[in-house]
């Protein structure tokens, strides 16, 4: 068969997970069926094949992902199986039990497309690991205590525990086929893994059973034989006509018979579309490639809706046959196609064989699919304290799904991987850091005396890194950090950059703050509330509708940390009379740096500096630009800003009255590092280094000095650098 080698790969990986998928189908079918009574699990076995079938067919083709097999699984055997026992307790016929079994298989895919249309594909894969984990075990423990009895060939009406004391009703010939099928599948890999496991096992049973049956002739006959699956009926006009007969029934369901597949279809829904999206997500991983969860969600539900109208059963992507199919050198959508045909050709091929296959030895083969299934990995969290509750909620989910239902598993897994977050969120600390006023400083420079004014007062500011998630149970651990400082302190700085997220009572409590320090005549201080939190939600948007902080109340907001500590910085300066903007203009003898020179030699040398004055927002000087001036401010604001890419800037330092600037490229001569922007109106003297080299000529000594005093000046910086530093790492 001269194929191109992407088809040839495609046909033999779908080869290859037909084999796998089939006997796994069978196995399902007869489980979900079996409960109807013995003569229908040959229609078990046929619903088997019909779904791997359609599956195969359809949903790889609307899926589209590629390499994935989708077959009838474990979480679909379970909730229909467990639904069909308990209709029939509840004295239901056959024939709407059938009918009922195709509506919920119709039911749950629309509801698979629905989640698709609506997006919830990104949702459904975040399901706790505790929840997938028990939900997995007690998928796996439901399906054992489902085989065991079939295994101990009781009759179907005796349930696991009554199995396992029922001595007297065992079959010894279907426990050898049985154990014969679970030594040679776990033994099988040992030897070869070009044919799968399962299949090796089924063959060992079916063999087991002829071998038993030549000193038991009786096991030879086909007709009310319980150790075997039984005739398919693979006639055409009589499967025609029971498809046909079924859908013609549908007339005589009412709404009770809707409500009570209501909950299971939306249970096999989700769990469907779990563990499709689960398997999805590990595809990926091996194949560096990515799924569009959306519309494989609508594939599979198109599927598993066309796949119970024709009477067989739903099934998700799997775990097993999509490996095997990746092993085997698939490439595309196609091999799942090829699964699906290959089917189709087993059954039509095969089917008279079908018939004699044993169900103890598919039994067998579930017991240690079951197996596998239960997450033994989960057993690691009783070892550590931290982790117990996590195992809390594995186990009470099986436990919910051993006793109650699947759906209620996941509910009740859900809720308490709630608790547990809610949990570890209250035990987190909210408060990631805090100081106050006199020991971290904003970026702007200072004069030494304004310096020692914030190291006396800067207590009256406490600033408060926070973290983590503002909500109705963190508040009062919040609240309960504040108050202290709400009664000592004017000014409460809060830092929101690392804040996750915020609700109502967290909002409303920090009105109540507020509240409390307007009383005072305080403020409170928002910094960096983020734009973007993981919600959407934009923090500051969210303020103003809650009316945190409206016009002139006792709340502020900055947009980040530094200018809200310069905004507090210059309040407590001008409450000690410091008032920078509206005084007049600095003489050259009231700086720094020339302070007890000579009145002649400042006459002198303020002849030959320039005079400048800039307006609010106006450059003085771009980064890159050339230039040897030293600027000395007379009055007003400048902030030093290095640009950055993007059009953005970071905010280096703000300098006011009496300070100085410019001073790297006075030193050295290079170009300008950084942006100097007026922040409102400034008067400056501009100081060249030609024009002070040709002063200090005359002048040495007062050249020495300035010299002397940049350098003082700059170490007094490096210094409140150093302390800045030093209250972060705190």
């Amino acid at each position: 068969m001269n194929l191109p080698k992407l088809q040839a790969g495609d046909f033999w990986g779908g080869l290859a997970a037909m084999l796998v998928a089939l006997p796994s189908a069978i196995a399902f079918g007869v489980t979900i069926y079996s409960p109807l009574g013995a003569s229908q699990a040959a229609q078990g076995a046929l619903a088997g094949i019909l779904g791997a079938t359609a599956l195969g067919l359809i949903v790889p083709a609307l899926g589209g992902t590629n390499r994935l097999i989708t077959a009838p699984c474990a979480p679909a055997a379970a909730v229909l199986a467990a639904f069909t026992l308990e209709f029939m307790d509840g004295g239901g016929h056959i024939t709407e039990a059938v009918l009922l079994l195709s509506v919920l298989g119709v039911t749950a895919g629309l509801l698979q497309i629905l989640f698709g249309t609506v997006r919830l594909g990104q949702l459904i894969k975040y399901m706790p690991y505790p929840v997938v984990s028990g939900y997995l075990s007690g998928v796996g423990l439901y399906i054992i205590a489902g085989q065991v009895p079939k295994f101990l060939g009781v009759p179907k009406d005796v349930h696991f525990w009554e199995s396992l004391a029922a001595f007297g009703a065992w079959q010894w010939q279907g426990m050898v086929v049985g154990t014969v099928t679970i030594v040679v599948m776990l033994g099988a890999p040992h030897i070869t893994k070009l044919v799968p496991a399962a299949i090796i096992g089924l063959l060992a049973g079916v063999a087991a059973y002829f071998a038993l049956a030549i000193a038991d002739p009786a096991l030879l006959t086909l007709e009310h034989n319980a150790l075997v699956v039984g005739s398919l009926g693979t006639g055409g006009g009589s499967f025609t006509d029971a498809i046909a007969g079924r859908w013609h029934a549908l007339g005589n369901i009412g709404i009770g018979e809707l409500k009570r597949i209501a909950v299971p279809a939306m249970t096999l829904a989700v769990l469907l579309s779990i563990d499709t999206l689960k398997t999805c997500v590990v595809l990926d991983a091996l194949t560096r490639s990515r799924h569009n969860s959306n519309r494989e969600l609508i594939g599979q539900g198109l599927g598993n809706a066309a796949s119970s109208v024709i009477g067989g059963i739903p099934g998700a992507g799997t775990m097993g046959a999509t490996l095997v199919n990746l092993s085997s050198g698939a490439q595309s959508q196609f091999s799942g196609v090829m699964e699906g045909i290959l089917s189709l050709a087993a059954f039509l091929v095969l089917g008279a064989l079908i018939s004699w296959v044993p169900v103890a030895a598919l039994a067998a083969i579930l017991i240690v699919i079951g197996v596998r299934m239960i997450d033994r990995h989960s057993f690691i969290f009783l070892k550590q304290r931290s982790t117990i509750l996590d195992f809390a909620v594995i186990a009470a989910v099986i436990v919910t799904a051993l006793t109650v239902s699947l759906i209620a598993a996941s509910g009740v897994g859900v809720a308490l991987a709630i608790v547990l977050f809610i949990r570890e969120q209250i035990g987190g600390a909210i408060v990631r850091r805090m100081v106050y006023g006199n020991q971290s400083f904003s970026k702007q420079i200072r004069l030494r005396e304004d310096m020692k004014i914030l190291e006396q007062r800067g207590d009256q500011a406490a600033i408060f890194e926070l973290q983590g998630s503002l909500f109705f149970g963190t508040a009062s651990q919040l609240y309960t950090a504040l108050e202290p400082e709400i009664k000592k302190c004017k000014y409460i700085l809060l830092d929101m950059r690392r804040v996750q997220t915020i609700d109502v009572t967290a909002a409303h409590m920090l009105e109540q703050i507020r509240d409390m320090m307007a009383e005072k005549g305080g403020f409170l201080v928002f910094a960096n509330l983020p734009q973007n939190l993981p919600s959407g939600r934009d923090m500051q948007e969210y303020f103003d509708q809650i009316g945190l902080a409206p016009y002139k109340s006792a709340a502020r907001m900055f947009e980040a940390l530094d200018d809200a500590q310069e905004w507090v910085e210059n309040r407590i300066l001008k409450e000690a009379a410091l008032e920078y903007f509206e005084e007049a203009m600095l003489a050259l003898s009231e700086f720094g740096l020339f302070k007890g020179r000579k009145e002649a030699t400042m006459a002198a040398l303020e002849l030959s500096l320039d005079k400048r004055s800039f307006k609010a927002g106006e450059k003085i000087f771009a980064r890159g630009e050339t230039g040897d001036e030293l600027f000395l401010i007379r009055k007003g604001l400048v902030r030093i800003m290095l640009p950055l890419n993007g059009g953005k800037a970071r905010h280096i330092s703000s300098l006011g009255r009496g300070d100085f600037f410019g001073e790297m490229a006075f030193l050295d001569g290079d170009a300008r590092s950084a942006d100097a922007i007026a922040f409102n109106d400034v008067e400056l003297y501009a100081l060249s280094r030609k024009t002070f080299d040709a002063f200090a000529d005359e002048h040495k000594k007062v050249g020495l000095n300035l010299m002397e005093g940049l350098a003082s000046a700059l170490a007094g910086r490096l210094r409140y650098s150093n302390l800045e530093l030093q209250a972060m790492d705190s």
